[in-house]
């Protein structure tokens, strides 16, 4: 089923959202063997919502440890919107590196209901190269906010510290 931008508008102008967490990080891989410790990568994650205008309206920050091949998951919960997102980086020696990001979105349409979408995408990327991401599209409605990610892939020793919720928080599930 497909999305209608009227209902995104709409939906978006009362989005609430609760950080449900990325929850994907993989336990113990600060505890790796050497060997398989050289494999981890970071994932930087920036989601935000943005009006037309460019003013961000919320912004939330994490910075995850996986596995190539592991995914990292997202929710983002609003008042009647529900995304629920992994990105799973695969990286290959030659640096042809693949970010496969898939989405299932839950919106409630007024009079319409509930509809429900998926997509997955393959995005060629490499090391330190920010990419965007718009899980419900690109909006060319005027004044309708919009969902913006930006993934960034990098090695385990070239992460610096982020804000956003520690891995370790109360609030970010495992």
């Amino acid at each position: 089923m497909k999305i209608y931008r009227a209902s995104c508008v709409f939906v978006l102008i009362f989005l609430v959202f609760a950080s449900a967490g990325l929850g994907a990080q993989e336990p113990g891989l600060e505890n790796l063997v050497p060997g398989l410790k050289d494999k981890v990568v970071v994932l930087n994650i920036d989601a935000r919502v943005r009006e037309q205008n460019q003013r961000v309206i919320w912004q939330e920050a994490h910075q995850r440890l996986t596995m190539p091949g592991r995914p990292v998951g997202m929710n983002l919960v609003g008042v009647n919107l529900v995304v629920a997102l992994q990105f799973t980086p695969y990286v290959k020696a030659e640096g042809e590196n693949v970010l496969v990001a898939q989405a299932q979105i839950w919106v409630e349409v007024p009079g319409q209901g509930i509809r429900y979408q998926t997509s997955m995408q393959t995005i060629p990327l490499e090391f330190d190269e920010p990419i965007y991401y718009l899980p419900l599209g690109s909006v060319t409605a005027k004044d309708s906010p919009y969902i913006e990610i930006t993934i960034t892939l990098k090695h385990n020793k070239d992460a610096a510290p982020l804000g956003g919720t520690p891995a370790n928080s109360p609030g970010n599930k495992r």
